[in-house]
């Protein structure tokens, strides 16, 4: 419990020992002498949002503010490590208006030592739960770089929920981890609401999660987002391929760019060359295209989810359209993919020219167009199509054959 008396008697004490009148204190802190008077005669606390940069002008610690007291100089302490708990603690409470959901399943909120989530599901008779764990790759380190904290936020949940969609899974909770090397509120706030947000534009809720601070290990400034996702499928609803058959035809769900794939390459096109950064590319600077955030494709998907038509779904990241979509090709079947039909973006072309990358390295580094892909039966090929074309750019870029080769690309994508 706070002791408002004890800590407005320390914010005078030092405020004297510092020389300082209320009055030049406040004006350090660009508020009123009223509140700095406040403070010391214990009827009021400074706001959280003060704490950081009141601490640094009084020479103290928040956690020493807060406390009423300075610690012995000779004392070791977790705040003087880089750890200031009573400022962190503040910081949690931020977080938890960003937790508020209309969830019913959310059984707690912000304080508890794990989250509880109710999944009671009378309208499914065999429930399965689908698991998946995600972080937002290299491209977390542009967007603290570029100021794109909240749109890494989306990065992180779309790619998530994007990769339990292709089971046929329905988001539920989502906890989210965030490893920084020190506790900056404005960042961890916004990285936090952003997290919230994402989570509620994919229908799913933010119930908890894990905020590290660790100054010997990470740098000042530095944060490292992660996350985990818990989905729910009937089991005899579940997409895993394994119905596919010969004839089935191969549909394309357009990408808006990079999503959360191929960075470390890009960055290093842009150590090399970083006057690329501000040219432009359709109307918009290479870092704003490259910035892009991550498709959602679960509103889309989820109206076609349990149809008997659906026989295979694949999130295209890292790997390329190859190496995602051979996860889920059965044995002794081939996806037969007409790369001329891909439908290539002027970013994808622009890096290609840029870093003089061959065709092969471009599919296997980049989703080049291709989102998402889907394996449907041929009767309801057009159906299918029509329907997820009311949300994003969807058609045919291939069909199934009896084949060895569970990936065969034929002609060459046009990057024109």
């Amino acid at each position: 419990m706070l002791d408002s008396v004890k800590i407005g008697g320390f914010i005078s004490g030092k405020r004297r020992e510092l020389g300082m009148t209320q009055q030049q204190l406040a004006d350090r802190l660009n508020i009123s002498f009223q509140a700095v008077s406040k403070w010391e005669k214990g009827s009021t606390f400074p706001n959280v949002e003060l704490l950081p940069e009141l601490s640094a002008v009084m020479e103290v610690t928040v956690d020493e503010l807060l406390s009423g007291c300075e610690k012995d100089g000779e004392e070791l302490s977790y705040s003087k490590a880089g750890v200031d708990i009573a400022y962190t603690d503040t910081i949690k409470k931020e977080m938890a208006k960003h937790l508020e959901t209309g969830d019913k399943r959310v059984l707690n909120g912000l304080g508890p030592f794990a989250s509880l989530y109710d999944i009671s599901f009378p309208e499914i008779k065999n429930p399965v739960l689908v698991l998946k764990s995600e972080e937002p790759g290299s491209k977390q380190k542009l967007a603290m770089e570029y100021g794109y904290t909240d749109s890494i936020c989306h990065d992180m949940i779309n790619h998530l929920v994007n990769d339990i969609a292709v089971m046929g899974a329905k988001p539920l909770a989502v906890l989210d981890t965030i490893v920084c090397g020190n506790a900056e509120k404005d960042t961890i706030s916004a990285l936090v609401k952003g997290v919230s947000d994402a989570c509620r534009e994919n229908e799913c809720s933010l119930v908890g999660g894990e905020t590290s601070v660790q100054p010997a290990v990470v740098e000042k400034g530095v944060y490292v987002l992660t996350s985990s996702i818990a989905g729910i499928v009937e089991k005899d609803r579940i997409i895993d391929g394994s119905v596919m058959e010969e004839g089935d035809t191969v549909l394309a769900l357009a990408s808006n760019g990079l999503h959360t794939n191929g960075y470390s390459l890009v960055r290093m096109l842009m150590d090399r060359m970083p006057e690329i950064k501000l040219e432009k590319v359709e109307g918009m600077t290479f870092i704003e295209q490259i910035m892009k955030p991550h498709t959602p494709y679960y509103k889309a998907l989820k109206g076609i989810m349990g149809n008997s038509g659906v026989h295979g779904m694949a999130h295209i990241t890292g790997g390329g359209i190859e190496g995602n979509l051979c996860r889920v090709i059965p044995d002794g079947l081939s996806a037969v993919i007409e790369l001329d039909r891909i439908k290539t973006l002027p970013v994808f072309r622009f890096i290609r020219q840029c870093g003089n990358i061959s065709d092969r390295e471009m599919l296997s580094t980049f989703n080049c167009g291709v989102g998402f892909i889907l394996v449907v039966q041929r009767e309801a090929a057009d159906r299918i199509e029509a329907h997820l074309s009311r949300y994003y750019d969807c058609y045919e870029i291939g069909c199934i054959r009896a084949e060895k080769q569970k990936i065969i690309m034929e002609n060459k994508i046009n990057w024109q």
